[in-house]
């Protein structure tokens, strides 16, 4: 693809009035400004602002060294590449620049456009920052290389540059933005910014001693939070701070928003946020447990129906219902679509994922045996080797109902215990060959996830709770008919209808951490004889799982409840 060359901003300057800004976003698969979740989140509601044709533009780093390539080793270690792409081929540098001092130094930056087409052809743009200029010190060239780079240091100097950087830029193109709104915490610098132009007198202060207005800050800010864990969320030294934005802000005024110890950018997101939320109903109940005195309201995250559909599925809903990509709520006669082409769509999607498993692994798998998935970012947490905790068990599960699972997901390179998971779960592929058919796929972007999600047949998922903030691979694989086996927590605790849309595994308490022998009960005792036993039962829950979960669980219904929510509440006219 070669991107194109009349490109321009100017477009968008007169109505565009809410800026998002997202450390990822996953526009393309060739385009690596994406790790996981949280940049699939923001690509799938970049796709819906354009469809809904909302006044967005949306704020992120250009990433030119990706996340990382995946290599797996022949002990099963996962070896870590850089990653990098050409933006050339896909989007514009624009011409306008800006300068902030970082670590003493001047360090410019400047935006590439990428335009996003939407179902109607209205477009958003998505400015991708560089800081690989002639004009930086060659240290400084590198801030927006790779994504989750690794250090304290780098990181906030990339929440600098997305922040603060990305604020300025919007400025200097001639935006003029009512609303931001901040994916997750890296963002939060921006309200900083703000804050900064809203000195009071300097004989006056807010309770608390703050010397500045917090009020028109807060009525211009929301802020989506979407991790659950205290560890989780991002926080520097205040010496560091000190060394990379030097007298930018008073460090003591500073530890009055971001905390007295270091500088938590949830805490400053919190504090100078007007709107807040979770993206499920139970992880803003825990995000309220985790920051008591906060207002945290639930907006739970879809996904891009068009997006994620299969080509097979695609064309059976729009024979049905034409305007399903634009209007998800006509998904909710996919009940009423008939078994045999229910049933041909999925064996067309099931036929490519065993295709690519052959292609990629030199496995063949069998059409005839039902195929479990799991994929998502491997770390210790979503107990990704939840399944091979009793291989006995686990083989005489498939001795009486015999099944394949497909595996893929990467490991942070930092994440020691991410990383051993993965070596693990290649050992028990090891020593259960001849018995269960079990691939693990490497490369995992966004379109072998769409080949998995579509072709699965069970989609498997096992956090502890309550630690899965969301999730959204399991309402892809709902959409094309994949039925979901899954513990309570996320967005499944609101989706979850049993025997109906899906299953559970173990009891519907928060604090209750479901064991591998409720995972080998149900899929033994329930999942996989119905599979066997009961086809046309089987594809009736196919049916409920698309209607129920399609209809609801879409960006397009999310972006409302944002513009609703969210962007009239902090002063979009």
């Amino acid at each position: 693809m070669k991107a194109p060359q009349g490109a321009t901003i100017g477009r968008y300057l007169v109505r565009t009035r809410i800026a998002y800004f997202s450390m990822e976003i996953a526009l393309r698969a060739e385009m690596h400004t994406y790790s996981g979740g949280l940049g699939v989140l923001a690509g799938d509601t970049a796709r819906s602002a354009a469809d809904l044709e909302l006044p967005m533009v949306f704020v992120t780093l250009i990433s030119r060294r990706g996340y990382l390539r995946q290599e797996i080793g022949r002990d099963g270690r996962q070896i870590a590449h850089d990653d990098p792409w050409d933006p050339t081929a896909f989007a514009v540098p624009l011409r306008v620049k800006v300068a902030l001092p970082i670590g003493g130094r001047e360090v410019w930056i400047r935006p590439w456009l990428y335009e996003l087409h939407g179902a109607l052809q209205h477009r958003v743009p998505v400015l991708l920052l560089d800081t690989d200029l002639a004009e930086n010190d060659p240290a400084d060239r590198s801030i927006t290389d790779n994504l989750y780079g690794q250090g304290d240091s780098y990181r906030l100097q990339q929440e600098i540059v997305l922040g603060i950087g990305g604020i300025r830029v919007l400025q200097a193109l001639g935006f003029t933005i009512q609303t931001y709104h901040m994916n997750e915490g890296h963002a939060a610098l921006l309200s900083l910014d703000l804050l900064r132009r809203n000195a009071l007198p300097t004989d006056e202060t807010q309770a608390g001693g703050l010397r500045y207005a917090v009020g028109p800050v807060r009525d211009r800010c929301v802020f989506t939070t979407h991790t659950p864990v205290e560890a989780g969320h991002d926080r520097f030294s205040y010496d560091l701070v000190s060394k990379l934005l030097g007298d930018y802000i008073d460090i003591d005024q500073l530890k009055l928003l971001a905390g007295p110890d270091h500088m938590n950018m949830t805490h400053v997101a919190l504090k100078l946020s007007g709107y807040v939320n979770g993206v499920a109903n139970r992880h803003a109940e825990t995000t309220t447990r985790m920051f008591p005195g906060y207002r945290v309201r639930s907006i739970t995250n879809g996904i891009h129906l068009p997006t994620w559909a299969h080509l097979s599925f695609a064309k059976l809903f729009s024979r049905h219902f034409p305007s399903w990509g634009f209007d998800p709520e006509m998904m909710v006669r996919a009940d009423q679509l008939p078994d045999e082409d229910v049933w041909q769509a999925h064996q067309s999607a099931k036929s490519d994922l065993i295709t690519t498993v052959m292609a990629r692994t030199h496995v063949k798998l069998s059409p005839d045996l039902p195929i479990l998935g799991f994929a998502r970012r491997m770390t210790s947490y979503k107990r990704p080797d939840l399944l091979f905790s009793d291989l006995a068990r686990l083989a005489s599960v498939s001795e009486q109902h015999p099944f394949q699972v497909v595996f893929a997901g990467k490991a942070h390179p930092a994440d020691g215990p991410g990383r051993q998971i993965i070596q693990d779960i290649h050992r028990s592929i090891e020593q259960l060959k001849g018995r269960i058919n079990v691939v693990f796929l490497p490369g995992y972007n966004m379109d072998l996830a769409k080949v998995l999600v579509s072709g699965i047949d069970v989609w498997l998922n096992t956090p502890v709770p309550p630690m899965e903030a969301s999730g959204t691979s399991g309402m892809k694989a709902a959409l094309n008919g994949g039925l979901n086996l899954s513990v309570l927590d996320g967005w499944w605790v609101e989706a979850w209808i049993e025997g109906v849309t899906g299953w559970a595994i173990g009891d519907d308490h928060a604090d209750h951490v479901p064991t591998a022998a409720a995972l080998y009960d149900k899929l033994g005792t329930t999942v996989l004889p119905l599979y066997y036993r009961d086809r046309a039962r089987w594809i009736w829950m196919m049916k409920q799982s698309i209607s129920k979960v399609a209809t609801y669980f879409n960006t397009q219904r999310m972006m409302r409840r944002y513009v609703v929510d969210a962007y009239v509440a902090a002063g979009l006219k």
